[in-house]
């Protein structure tokens, strides 16, 4: 995937054109929530991620990109010597970072390009590799990294276009005719629903689990509205997830904010409360990037006296921290350039920090749908609360002392808000910090 054109790692992008768009995209309805009650951050702790892009099953996505790029460009623009780079990212290196990420309790998102560069698709036939093959290759996926990952299709192909009447790519190869760069550009809502779902129903026939989907390059940049809408139509008609999520946006560095935003919320009161929510990241890609051309930048996500890096920033304002690359730097032809820097990274993580919790981004997103979405009322002993969506771990802060009960049941006590688990309150300045299992409807947390 081009830096040039990935989503907004370039400072003018940042600053300008990502900046303004954000601000176009509609919350949609809010219920009353009174200021007496906080909603904290899940456990009273700092959400991280880990959002892997250009990853699917086997194939070396970038190998396969890089002459489609040249030809949509008409120059020499990629100049990269594809020639040389393996076509394939093994499973075996799939385990080795599968297996390390489980033992480290680390998790994100794992994207599957379903048609990968033209090359094949999952659900049919990948030249290159034999059926059993790809099959094992899912296997693995749905095995290893499902439990701790989200799946999110990028797109079809993440190069051509795919004409969904036919199947195949456009005739033209432009870059008008690429999902990373203009074809996107001012869809309506059922073009965009129509392609996203395209490329969900070959996850789905493969039988990947998906709640979100994840955009290539450009895509959607002109068309942000859109995008969000058709992202919450096409999860919810192929998979019925309850609260679909996207990943388009990043702020690499500056004081905008990375919570995730909900939008286009309805329906909160009736039986089919909808919404969307929009992954921010927080990082550049400095694990190598998406065509190997760096050695990476460890010391930027968090540096060796684990005082600064942009880590260090958005944790330190309570912020969710979602860290970005691509799934070909990570492996970068073998050398595993960016597994190296982020095994550092996360061991600096939790040198530094001991309130961290890690999520995928489908809890992520749950979590801000219920801290937004959920009315609540402050009552004499505690605070009542009217939620469209369910919630394990909502955590809240009441003023007040008392042993309080939620739905009855008492919570247990804990010594201090970094002990905090579902059925468990702790005390701290004044305030009762509780944590529980919200329930969908109605609820109630006494004294």
């Amino acid at each position: 995937m081009p830096a040039s054109h990935r989503r907004n790692f370039l400072k003018t992008l940042a600053a300008g054109a990502l900046a303004a768009p954000l601000a176009a995209q509609q919350p949609g309805e809010r219920p009353r929530q009174d200021s007496a009650v906080e909603v904290l951050n899940p456990q009273a702790r700092v959400p991280v991620s880990i959002i892997i892009d250009d990853s699917t099953c086997l194939v070396n996505l970038n190998r396969f990109s890089i002459p489609q790029f040249r030809r949509a460009w008409g120059h020499e623009r990629y100049f990269q010597d594809w020639r040389n780079w393996p076509h394939e990212i093994p499973d075996s290196f799939v385990r080795r970072f599968g297996e390390w990420a489980a033992q480290e309790g680390v998790k994100g998102k794992y994207s599957i390009v379903p048609f990968p560069a033209c090359v094949g698709r999952l659900d049919i036939e990948v030249p290159g590799w034999t059926r059993q093959e790809i099959d094992r290759s899912i296997a693995l996926v749905k095995e290893l990294m499902v439990p701790n990952w989200d799946i999110h299709p990028e797109m079809v192909t993440h190069t051509r276009v795919i004409d969904l009447k036919t199947g195949h790519p456009y005739p033209e190869c432009t870059p008008d005719t690429m999902e990373n760069w203009r074809w996107s550009d001012n869809r309506s809502v059922d073009e965009l629903a129509s392609y996203l779902s395209y490329a969900l129903r070959i996850l789905h026939n493969i039988e990947l689990p998906c709640e979100g989907v994840t955009t290539p390059g450009g895509f959607g940049t002109k068309a942000l509205p859109q995008l969000s809408q058709a992202t919450l139509e096409a999860c919810r008609d192929v998979y019925q997830a309850e609260i679909p999520h996207y990943f388009r946006h990043l702020f690499a560095d500056g004081p905008e904010s990375v919570a995730p935003r909900v939008e286009y919320a309805s329906g909160l009161d009736g039986d089919d409360p909808r919404c969307a929510v929009s992954i921010i990241g927080c990082t550049g890609d400095w694990t190598g990037g998406w065509d190997n051309s760096s050695e990476g930048e460890l010391d930027r996500f968090i540096t060796p006296d684990l005082e600064s890096g942009r880590l260090v920033d958005v944790i330190e304002r309570g912020e969710p921290a979602c860290l970005v690359c691509h799934w070909t730097g990570v492996y970068w032809n073998g050398r595993e350039i960016g597994f190296k820097i982020f095994q550092e990274v996360v061991r600096r993580l939790h040198q530094r920090y001991d309130h961290l919790v890690w999520m995928k981004l489908s809890e992520i997103s749950r979590y801000w749908a219920a801290k937004e979405l959920t009315a609540i009322t402050k009552t004499s002993g505690g605070a009542s609360f009217q939620a469209p969506f369910a919630c394990p771990g909502f955590t809240v802060a009441l003023p007040g002392g008392g042993e309080p009960r939620f739905e009855g049941r008492p919570l247990a006590r804990v010594a201090s808000k970094k002990e905090l688990r579902a059925g468990t309150f702790a005390e701290e300045g004044g305030r009762r910090i509780a944590c529980f299992d919200l329930p969908k409807g109605a609820s109630t947390l006494a004294s």
